[in-house]
């Protein structure tokens, strides 16, 4: 996306004349000033949050990338999405672009026997606190940034030469026994770990550096992989609860605008349906070249699905702040959530982004209502996608109003 430098000059920062929901400007200065710090150098020392990154490409082969930024303190805020939903996104992103890698090439089974820098990485992952990091380089830190749909950003890497820790925070509790434990199996672990208060987040981090599990099948799991499997296998087990509570008795109706995105949340008195859907403006992240909008939707009935969904780990990441708000409040329903992204809103950063909007959004203010001609009529006034348009690709609307005829007056 090309912008005319007169828009920058008036701007400066303050007013978005862009159309972005972030200021490009910013955000690359700031990522500049990070690498001043170590451009040309070959070695960094920080404070890791701790952060770890692993790769994808050359699958069962991997390169494992522990990060720090060139700052020493508390560094906490760089690992916690609950903090970054309250900051500015180009703060978010130039933070999380400070965190420098590491790479090591290694196999993914080298988890349950690694060598010593796999070993001290791991060690890392699970300390609670941030680590004193050094890392020596291959060569100077070059090469690009991470921005993905699935992990949020991390800052450019090297091949690592060397790893030295010190003041290492000891892991939780429960995270140490969790490690300790070879008898129990991933699935296990992670219910464990979430059900003792430690975020899917930091699951996440855990199940990618292969410190969770069996101990003869332990192994390392790039880090989008993780992320989508923490937030299915615990939704799961959240869902196996919900299904045995009471409906609830009224309809329901969240609604969240923030950064160029519309949420919305419809829970009707109904067992558990369960819908996610997306619309991309033109000129949003995915649809950077479109001429229309593009609506995608996945979804599942009471058994939930066996297919992974087209439309990704935000699927997932929805869906367990679905059941988690359905659990605390020991009721069951079916569950309608939509998404706009509006043009301006063209980085991506990550699954957190919808799995922390969802939550404050459910965590929020909500719209009663008796019938679901009137919660919809409702959801019409926050939406630029007319409400037709959306009953007509809902799965979870077709399901309610499937004995009545209120789907034909719905589209009238």
């Amino acid at each position: 996306m090309k912008i005319n430098p007169a828009l920058c000059v008036r701007c400066r920062g303050e007013y978005n004349l862009c159309g972005l929901s972030y200021c490009p400007v910013l955000t690359e200065l700031r990522a500049r000033y990070v690498l001043r710090r170590v451009g040309g150098r070959s070695d960094v020392d920080g404070s890791s949050p701790p952060s770890v990154f692993i790769g994808r490409i050359g699958y069962p082969r991997v390169n494992i990338y522990p990060a720090t930024p060139p700052i020493h303190g508390d560094t906490r805020d760089l690992e916690d999405p609950k903090s970054w939903i309250n900051m500015k996104l180009e703060d978010f992103v130039s933070s999380r672009l400070s965190l420098i890698r590491g790479s090591v090439n290694v196999k993914v089974n080298d988890a349950k026997n690694p060598p010593r820098i796999l070993h001290d990485i791991q060690v890392m992952a699970l300390s609670e606190g941030p680590v004193e990091s050094e890392m020596a380089f291959e060569k100077p830190v070059s090469g690009r940034y991470i921005l993905d749909e699935h992990s949020p950003p991390f800052g450019p890497s090297s091949p690592l030469k060397s790893l030295k820790l010190s003041t290492l925070p000891p892991p939780p509790r429960v995270v140490e026994k969790v490690y300790g434990d070879t008898d129990l199996n991933a699935t296990e672990a992670m219910t464990r770990l979430y059900e003792s208060g430690v975020d899917v987040h930091v699951i996440s981090r855990l199940l990618s550096v292969g410190v969770l599990g069996l101990g003869v099948r332990r192994r390392l799991v790039p880090t989008r992989w993780a992320i989508t499997a923490v937030d299915s296998q615990v939704s799961n087990k959240l869902l196996d609860e919900v299904r045995d509570y009471p409906l609830i008795n009224e309809y329901r109706v969240y609604v969240r605008n923030i950064r160029d995105n519309t949420f919305i949340a419809i829970l009707a008195p109904h067992t558990w349906l369960y819908e996610w859907a997306e619309a991309w403006w033109p000129g949003s992240t995915w649809n950077l070249w479109g001429g229309d909008v593009v609506i995608e939707l996945d979804y599942e009935g009471y058994w939930g699905r066996d297919e992974y969904p087209s439309i990704g780990g935000c699927y997932y990441a929805a869906r367990i702040a679905v059941l988690e708000v359905l659990r605390s409040m020991r009721r069951q329903a079916a569950a309608i959530l939509w998404r706009e992204i509006y043009p301006g809103f063209n980085l991506p950063i990550g699954v957190w982004w919808v799995r922390e909007n969802v939550r404050a959004m459910l965590n929020g203010p909500y719209e009663k209502f008796n019938d679901l001609g009137e919660a919809l009529t409702y959801v019409s006034r926050f939406l630029k996608i007319p409400i037709k348009t959306w009953i007509s690709r809902s799965y979870v609307i077709r399901q309610l109003t499937k004995q009545s005829n209120l789907m034909n007056w719905l589209m009238r």
